[in-house]
């Protein structure tokens, strides 16, 4: 798969900012949802992120196991299903 972007972001651990190297595998638009496949190159983490900037949702983001990334990227909503309950708004 080819890389198609690479996003830095700071973000808050442990009371103080670390630099987090992210990059952008794969993306795709259905029904004007952004559905965006993400590596992280410090951790070898991987993730799928959700926005629907018409309606104002998102970006939501959730973690899913390496082995599970490319299926949680076609299937978001079953994988987001699986996701921890404080992801999701009460």
């Amino acid at each position: 798969m080819v890389t198609k972007g690479l996003i830095v972001r700071l973000e808050a651990k442990s009371g103080k900012e670390e630099e987090r190297l992210v990059r952008e595998l794969d993306r795709r638009v259905s029904g004007g949802l952004e559905i965006r496949l993400l590596w992280n190159a410090r951790d070898n983490s991987t993730a799928v992120e959700l926005r629907h900037r018409a309606v104002g949702v998102g970006p939501l983001r959730f973690d899913v196991p390496p082995a599970l990334a490319l299926e949680a990227f076609h299937h978001p909503f079953a994988h987001l299903a699986a996701a921890p309950d404080d992801l999701l708004p009460e």
